[in-house]
């Protein structure tokens, strides 16, 4: 497996201020229901297992969809994109990889992985989510809620809860 990122630059010193991306992997086994006829997982399903390692990210560091809905935010997916590498096939075990990437602007940069267990890389992707306020307008500038958490994770101040 790589770390390696494939859409997204994390920062290339210290010095540029941003800290390392957030990692966080969920392990999952492709069910009957997400197949198609030739027992490959169809294409579409593939989204919910982003979202899987996506929410746990989020929920592993603090900044889950129910801490934004507490703050009255959301985080809509304005974009996303993913390149096909291998067929995950029915009853195969993988590993989903979320990765948060810093952005100084008020939008969630995520890319992801999808592994068999072998190691071998099946899928990989990207989603770019923007807040938007309950009543749905777009935050220009990072809610308070994603600031003080942003704050927290540049100073090293992220952990399990």
């Amino acid at each position: 497996m790589t770390d390696k990122p494939w859409y997204f630059k994390p920062a290339r010193r210290p010095t540029d201020g941003a800290p390392p991306p957030l990692v966080f992997s969920v392990a999952r086994v492709a069910r009957f229901d997400e197949v198609d006829p030739l027992g490959v997982v169809w294409h579409g399903r593939y989204a919910s297992y982003f979202e899987d390692a996506r929410v746990a990210l989020g929920n592993h560091y603090g900044f889950g969809y129910q801490d934004m809905l507490k703050a009255g935010v959301v985080a809509p997916i304005k974009q996303m994109h993913m390149d096909f590498e291998a067929p995950l096939r029915f009853e195969q075990q993988c590993r989903i990889t979320a990765r948060l990437f810093w952005n100084d602007a008020a939008r969630l940069d995520f890319e992801y992985t999808i592994h068999a267990a072998d190691g071998a890389l099946l899928t990989r992707g990207y989603t770019v989510q923007l807040f938007l306020t309950a009543a749905g307008e777009l935050c220009l500038g990072k809610p308070d809620c994603y600031e003080a958490f942003c704050a927290r994770w540049k100073a090293g101040k992220l952990g399990k809860r």
